[in-house]
This record gives structure tokens, C-alpha cells and sequence, in this order.
């Protein structure tokens, strides 16, 4: 995979903000572009989702308390993201004596190939316009739900509606998105 200097170069400039300036904003747009491709990385090594989103949670824990540790003359952002990926990924395999996977013992190249992180933005973006499709009021419960983690409850504390309302929305919406993101499934 050919990489693009201005790609690259984005995602040093973002490690570097956070490491230097400890800055929310450049980690979460770090967060947001490696979460989905970690995630594939390592559920291709045999790990459930909900493992797997466990194990990158970790790890962009891990990038953001060792930021200091980034040295951009060393590595390329997402090797170092990846390496510390590895190491986790392994650290629990070992805790739970089962082999260690063949794609963890050799360097997979650092990246996904383009194809499966082309897939995953596909699947965002019909994702993004599938919520745009529905109505602001269902799209907007089901952000506060599931994307802003809140439960019903506090949902209902910070919009003032009652539980009932708030759930039948989530439900409709929910119904209205499976119905939208069938095709993308198939």
C-alpha cells in the first residue's frame, strides 16, 4: 500500500498535538480513525467484537497516557498504534494459554490493506446517511443512546421526556434503521 505523505503526516500532527499539548480533539480524531481498523485487525486474529472493542479501547488508552513516548523519527503513527495493539492482543492471549495467532507473531505491515478499510468507511458512511434518513427526533434519541452511551433514564433526565416516549422512539428508529441498512448487510 502506497502511503500518502499528506495522510501520514496528518496522523503524526495529530500524535504530536497530543503528546505535546495532551489535545482531546486531535486524540479523537486519531481515536476515530484507528478504532474501526484496530477493531479489524484484531477480530481477524479470531477475537469476538466485544473482545476486540475491549482490546482497542486499551489501546488508545495506552497511546494516549504513552503519547510522550512517540518519536515520529522512529516509527510512523500508526506502526507505533499497531505495535502497542500487538503487544496487548498478545498479553491476553498468553493470560489465557492460548496460542499466539500467526497474524500477531509477524508484523502485518503496520496497515490493513485498503480494501477492508475501504469497507469500514463504506459502512460508516451508509451508516451516517442511514441515521440521516430517519426523523431528527428518533435519530436523535438513538445518538443519545447508543453513540452518546447514555441509558433511558438518563436520557429521560436530560430531555425531559417521559421513558415511554423515549423508548418507542429508540424502537421506531431502530426499526426504520435495520429496515434502511438491510442492503448493507447483504
Amino acid at each position: 500500500m502506497s502511503h500518502n505523505k499528506s495522510e501520514i503526516s496528518e496522523q503524526t500532527v495529530l500524535m504530536i498535538a497530543v503528546r505535546d499539548n495532551q489535545d482531546r480533539e486531535a486524540f479523537g480524531a486519531l481515536f476515530d480513525h484507528f478504532a474501526p481498523r484496530l477493531k479489524g485487525f484484531i477480530m481477524r486474529t479470531g477475537c469476538s467484537a466485544p473482545q476486540a472493542e475491549e482490546i482497542v479501547q486499551d489501546v488508545m488508552l495506552t497511546v494516549w497516557r504513552k503519547a510522550s513516548m512517540f518519536d515520529p523519527h522512529r516509527a510512523q503513527v500508526s506502526a507505533w498504534i499497531y505495535q502497542i495493539a500487538r503487544n496487548r492482543h498478545i498479553d491476553i492471549v498468553r493470560k489465557e494459554s492460548r496460542p499466539v495467532p500467526e497474524e500477531l507473531a509477524e508484523d502485518p505491515g503496520a496497515e490493513p490493506d485498503a480494501s477492508q478499510i475501504l469497507a469500514v468507511e463504506q459502512e460508516a458512511g451508509k451508516l451516517k446517511a442511514a441515521l440521516s434518513s430517519l426523523r431528527p427526533e428518533q435519530r436523535d434519541m438513538i445518538e443519545k443512546a447508543y453513540l452518546g452511551e447514555l441509558t433511558h433514564q438518563e436520557i429521560s433526565d436530560q430531555t425531559g421526556l417521559p421513558l415511554g416516549t423515549i423508548k418507542s422512539r429508540i424502537r421506531l428508529g431502530l426499526e426504520r434503521l435495520r429496515h434502511e441498512l438491510k442492503g448493507l448487510r447483504e
